[in-house]
């Protein structure tokens, strides 16, 4: 990726934009921001999954607490929707401190993130969202700055430029990441805790469901909860989305209270299958089912076919298909899975099912 072409920040916000529109997308649009921020868990104790990252973090902000210093640097990497923003505002509030958040697209020159850093007071938490995003320059200064608690600011041009030490007081950055590996080894060595947001099992969504029903005033049962939780793709952010309309399904339809057939029936309207697929995601895979005989294809003829962009395809419906085991990317093409013929209601052919039950993809 080039950090000095405008356009790839473009492609990332029209990306953005079509999972947002998706009911089962982990993008957060403006309705769930302001939801989340109800939701949201306030502490350690309240947050729900991840064992190993909330074991790990709250044995360095206990420690940082009790050397009364700053906590380290952290990193929090993982799919969209497993709270990342959560954990930041979690630590800043073990560590009773401000926190400030700003995004990695919106720091495009040095002199914008001179300004952040310069403004910070002692100990606040710095989140930056999309840390992998930051123009080069800035990334460069934002070593010294963490390491040193330092930036020189360079003042003129040419032969009479001067560079001007700013000292800063200590601070801590929560750097929120969907692709660690874009991160180059510099910045990513400079964080003192790294943590992977894993997808949640449904039986930690439906603790998330049944919190959230409780906070939002909506009577659930155990089974209602359960129906929600398996459709929603391991991510909170969707859970708590999805149950939003059941809810909602369930005030206009039935009598408020939300059980597995008013789940079913209400997800069944927005076209949210058992699985957690959509409309788009069913329309890839049956194009490449029933117009390519289950592959391989190229991903451009794919997504002529179904009638979205290439990038959309790429980077909003496939994830899940693959993580699914509904769909895989081989040096051929795209092919799919005996259980994507299963999960249609359609029969595979023979070489689908040759080898065990695994694809034949280098056979006829």
């Amino acid at each position: 990726m080039n950090w000095d072409d405008p356009t790839d920040a473009t492609a990332d916000e029209g990306l953005a934009g079509s999972a947002a529109e998706r009911l089962v997308g982990s993008v957060a649009d403006g309705e769930d921001q302001a939801v989340e921020a109800a939701l949201r868990p306030k502490d350690l104790g309240e947050f729900i999954g991840q064992e190993k990252v909330r074991e790990q973090l709250d044995l360095v902000l206990r420690a940082a607490r009790a050397r009364g210093a700053t906590a380290d640097h952290v990193l929090l990497s993982g799919a969209p929707g497993l709270g990342k923003t959560t954990l930041s505002m979690i630590i800043a509030a073990e560590m009773g401190a401000p926190i400030r958040i700003t995004s990695g697209p919106a720091i495009q020159h040095a002199g914008d993130l001179a300004a952040i850093l310069s403004s910070l007071q002692e100990g606040e938490v710095l989140f930056l969202d999309e840390i992998h995003r930051m123009s080069r320059p800035a990334e460069e200064m934002l070593y010294m700055a963490m390491e040193d608690f330092r930036v020189d600011v360079i003042v003129g041009k040419g032969p009479g430029a001067t560079a001007i030490p700013l000292e800063l007081p200590p601070f801590t950055l929560v750097g929120a990441t969907t692709r660690a590996g874009l991160l180059p080894p510099p910045l990513r060595d400079r964080f003192g805790f790294t943590a992977h947001m894993e997808f949640y099992e449904p039986a930690e969504l439906e603790r998330v469901i049944h919190r959230s029903a409780n906070l939002l005033d909506v009577e659930i049962d155990t089974v209602g909860a359960a129906e929600i939780a398996g459709r929603s793709r391991g991510t909170p952010r969707i859970a708590n989305r999805l149950l939003r309309r059941v809810r909602d399904y369930a005030q206009v339809k039935a009598d408020g209270v939300i059980t597995r057939e008013i789940a079913e029936a209400a997800l069944k309207v927005y076209e949210v299958d058992a699985r957690g697929l959509d409309r788009l995601d069913r329309g890839v895979l049956t194009a490449l089912l029933k117009l390519f005989g289950g592959g391989p294809v190229g991903l451009s003829t794919l997504a002529v076919a179904v009638g979205e962009e290439r990038e959309t395809v790429e980077e909003v419906a496939e994830p899940f298909l693959v993580r699914e085991g509904l769909l895989a990317r081989t040096p051929r093409g795209r092919v799919a899975t005996p259980a994507a013929w299963t999960h249609l209601g359609l029969t595979p052919p023979r070489h689908a099912t040759a080898g065990n039950g695994q694809q034949d993809l280098f056979g006829a």
